[in-house]
């Protein structure tokens, strides 16, 4: 290894270390992760099979919830496979701009589906404070401008940290001390001022996550305030067992990504911590999506019956 006070011009490739102080047991950490990914990869192929085949999943909430589910596979499929290469066969390098690929799509998926969570959240506020107008608010036509204005936001933002990070030719280290490409952890190598990269980071991060974060808030204060004027309990009760499936994706998603977020840049938590639970928000929500909204939906739930008792049968 070269001396501290050098620096890495252009370099071609990075070192990927996967959880630092815990390299002795990366190769049993790498269990639970993979079973995660089995369970993610399997739930929401079986929920984009099913969506598109059953009619009376055709509507918002549930095409939401197909765009939802491919950005999940789309994540596992980012992180896994070199994640696991690095606790199991040590393949710790990966070509710069690889690393620079994979931080785009890890990154561009997760602001998608904070997006797609969005979008859930107003279609929950329309079905519960102006029902009768939900079918012609949420027209086919306005749910494809939805998900093509979500997916181009996170292209156009996201796209800025690898093209900055480009930018930048003096790096004082290669060793990456994470278990995929993270864009602070990948920022935090460069011997040259990366003010501006942090400062986009920023912007990113808030532009997306905080403003959804803040308008689901304001949607759910509203529909609360609509539940809670209904006469009859069992009304309330109806309506708010409507959105108990989104409640509980939507804190999972954004306790574990404010955690994360802030604990990269302000935090003192110990690396190995950090990256555990990183990695954890990165892999956890989309394994538990499917099983909270198959759970939750009777009609999900007898075609998943139905396929695995098929396939047993024969």
């Amino acid at each position: 290894m070269k001396p501290n006070n050098m620096s890495y011009l252009n370099p071609r490739t990075v070192i990927l270390i996967g959880i630092p102080g815990l390299e002795h047991v990366q190769f049993w950490i790498g269990f639970p992760f993979f079973a995660m990914c089995l369970v993610a990869l399997l739930g929401n192929i079986i929920l984009l099979i099913i969506i598109p085949a059953e009619r009376s999943l055709h509507q918002p909430m549930y095409i939401f919830l197909a765009v939802l589910a491919a950005t999940d596979v789309g994540l596992c499929v980012a992180i896994a496979p070199k994640m696991l290469a690095i606790f199991w066969f040590r393949s710790y390098s990966m070509a710069f701009d690889a690393c620079l690929a994979q931080l785009f799509f890890i990154h561009m998926l997760q602001c998608m589906e904070s997006g797609i969570l969005l979008a859930m959240a107003y279609d929950r506020y329309i079905a519960i404070c102006d029902p009768l107008r939900h079918t012609s608010i949420l027209t086919p036509s306005i749910l494809g401008h939805m998900i093509v204005a979500v997916a181009t936001r996170a292209v156009v933002l996201v796209g800025l940290l690898p093209i900055l990070i480009k930018r930048l030719h003096a790096f004082h280290s290669l060793l990456i001390a994470h278990s995929y490409c993270e864009h602070m952890a990948v920022v935090k190598l460069a011997a040259e001022d990366v003010k501006v990269n942090k400062a986009c980071g920023l912007f990113v991060g808030f532009s997306i996550l905080g403003f959804d974060m803040i308008f689901i808030l304001v949607s759910y204060v509203l529909i609360f305030q609509a539940v809670f004027r209904l006469q009859q309990k069992e009304a309330r009760l109806k309506a708010f067992n409507t959105c108990t499936a989104h409640i509980f994706v939507f804190l999972e998603f954004y306790i574990l990504a404010f955690f994360s977020f802030f604990s990269h840049r302000f935090g003192h938590v110990p690396p190995s911590t950090h990256i555990l639970l990183s990695t954890i928000y990165l892999l956890l929500p989309p394994a538990l999506n499917p099983i909270v909204y198959g759970v939750k939906n009777m009609v999900i739930r007898k075609r998943v019956a139905q396929i695995f008792l098929t396939n047993c049968g024969s």
